[in-house]
């Protein structure tokens, strides 16, 4: 894992260079630090060279200098490292999650892909600035400090660096614990996050039910649970970062009684003892940057694991190789002994044969949960059959490209989703590159244009999230808008009137009709009324496919859709004898 980390570097490797250099001549310039100190106490003052010390003095300021925009080039540069492998990780995960299939969605929360996207990449940018510099920095400047020291005074550096050994447990015993502590907490602050988007976009029904207590109940225990888990891991770094201070202060504490009584002994000179007092200073800092680096670590490298689960997790529904990209198909489609399960003991779809004619509107019907959305749900790839095939045109959907299959075909869904935006933006989305005069016609088609020319804004019109501004009905007509763009030779329309009134339903029936003229059309309805035109009707069961024929023909049949539409239309009347 950490090899692929660092791999993220490559496409930064001059700025991290730049960051990298920057900092180590820092690191440098900082050990230089008490060598002067040292001249000026032992040599410059006993001199008494006043012009001497000006002019050293002056040296220095210019290394300060130097320093200081050095310092900014590790700051600025070396966020900016950081923030530019953030940005990249972000753009990749948001690519796999766009590649990933239906079944990925149906299994995963949003509320924990937002948190992947946020909060886990914001830590793994900061780890990926401050992890690799800040170790080989604090590796160097120990081992440069420990260096010096020893040729200062070996008894004295032996007295020092005897804490060492038990910081590096200590340091080694706590990243453990906070491994473990970092990623429990990522997994609550996603379940918070999953938790609010459930409460933000289901306010109305929240409200509609005076619920607010019951969420706000719910919010404190995922809340309480966030606070416990992440209050752990400070209580791990807190702990940390106590014994690290004590040690350091006894460390500091036994060098200056050793020193001071060396230097009453003779065997130290003052410029000497305050010398060694800032390397032990310059010594255990190193000991801090790892201390920050130990909270930083985990929390970035618990991120990075995220990412890894999402970017190595292969789409259930991809594009064989060889699979071929195809222009226009004609909607000829075949079912020929398909089988089909969302888990692996819930069998949903069992040897199911069914033909339709290029050009032919054919519409689903049955109980709820039978399949019906699920036939049509694998027409595109939305998921692929575990047992025999499809067919359109006579070619197989598995060896046609995902891409190109799913631009012949359009869906026209009860619960239509919008995009934050405008109404232009909204219709456009089923062709990005249409003009104004084919935006306007598929409003006019969809009867949406006199609505539009109504509003103050007209096309500019906001619509909302999710499109709350807007009716059922006028969602519905800027979903068929987007269809008249797109032009599939397939259209599939998932109940797409059930939820909407009377006078509205047959206003949108006519632009529906219109839409599916010289399309292979499928329909899944509950209303009977809206599958009046349709050339043939399928009735689905939880069994399979248990009647097909026109609508005169089933009715003449007197089976089970003859029982359904009489239940729909003429529920007291007596079935037919």
């Amino acid at each position: 894992m950490i090899r692929r980390f660092f791999s993220y570097y490559k496409p930064h490797k001059k700025l991290f260079l730049l960051d990298f250099s920057s900092a180590v001549v820092v690191a440098v310039l900082e050990l230089a630090f008490p060598v002067a100190v040292q001249w000026f106490v032992d040599d410059l003052l006993p001199e008494g060279n006043w012009g001497k010390i000006v002019s050293v003095g002056a040296g220095l300021l210019a290394l300060y200098l130097i320093n200081t925009v050095l310092q900014y080039i590790v700051t600025y540069y070396g966020h900016m490292l950081g923030v530019n492998i953030e940005t990249n990780l972000r753009q990749q995960l948001f690519e796999q999650v766009q590649r990933q299939s239906f079944r990925f969605f149906d299994n995963t929360k949003t509320g924990h892909i937002m948190s992947r996207i946020t909060n886990d990449l914001f830590d793994i940018g900061e780890l990926a600035h401050h992890g690799p510099e800040d170790f080989f920095i604090s590796v160097m400047t120990f081992l440069g400090a420990f260096a010096i020291m020893l040729s200062v005074n070996p008894r004295m550096t032996l007295v020092t660096v005897l804490i060492v050994p038990l910081l590096i447990w200590l340091i080694w015993i706590c990243n453990i614990k906070m491994n473990r502590a970092w990623s429990e907490m990522y997994q609550k602050i996603a379940d918070v996050n999953a938790r609010v988007e459930d409460s933000v976009q289901g306010a109305r029904v929240v409200q509609s039910f005076t619920n607010e207590d019951y969420e706000i109940a719910r919010f404190k225990t995922d809340n309480q649970r966030f606070r416990r888990a992440k209050l752990q891991a400070y209580h791990v770094m807190a702990y940390t970062n106590s014994g690290i201070y004590f040690m350091m202060r006894i460390s500091t504490l036994a060098v200056l009684i050793y020193g001071a009584w060396q230097c009453y002994q003779g065997q130290l000179t003052y410029g000497e003892l305050v010398a060694f007092l800032l390397y032990v200073n310059i010594l255990f800092k190193p000991i801090d940057k790892i201390s920050s680096l130990m909270e930083l670590y985990p929390k970035g490298m618990a991120g990075f694991k995220r990412f890894l689960q999402i970017m190595d997790r292969e789409p259930d529904v991809k594009d064989r190789e060889g699979a071929v990209n195809v222009d226009r198909l004609r909607g000829e489609i075949r079912f020929s002994n398909v089988s089909f399960r969302y888990e692996k003991d819930k069998q949903v779809l069992e040897n199911i044969n069914l033909h339709i004619r290029a050009g032919e509107t054919v519409a689903f019907v049955g109980p709820s949960g039978a399949g019906k959305t699920t036939i049509c749900s694998l027409i595109p790839r939305f998921y692929d059959v575990d047992e025999g095939s499809i067919t359109i045109d006579g070619i197989d959907v598995r060896d046609m490209t995902k891409k190109s299959l799913r631009k012949q075909i359009g869906i026209v869904q009860q619960d239509v989703f919008l995009f934050t935006g405008t109404i232009r933006e909204n219709i456009a989305y089923g062709k990005l590159d249409a003009t104004e005069a084919e935006i306007r016609e598929a409003a006019r088609k969809a009867r949406l244009d006199q609505f539009v020319e109504s509003l103050p804004d007209g096309y500019e019109t906001q619509v909302g999230e999710r499109g709350l501004k807007l009716s059922g009905g006028q969602k519905q007509r800027i979903a068929i808008a987007r269809m008249f763009l797109k032009n599939p030779p397939i259209l599939i329309l998932d109940e797409a009137t059930s939820a909407l009134d009377s006078e509205t339903e047959r206003m949108i029936q006519d632009a529906l009709e219109e839409l599916s003229e010289n399309r292979t059309t499928l329909v899944i309805a509950h209303r009977f009324a809206t599958i009046r035109n349709a050339d043939r009707i399928v009735v689905v069961t939880e069994k399979g496919i248990a009647e097909e024929g026109t609508l005169e023909e089933l009715l003449e049949k007197d089976g089970l859709f003859a029982r359904m539409y009489r239940a729909q239309f003429h529920p007291f009347e007596p079935a037919a004898r």
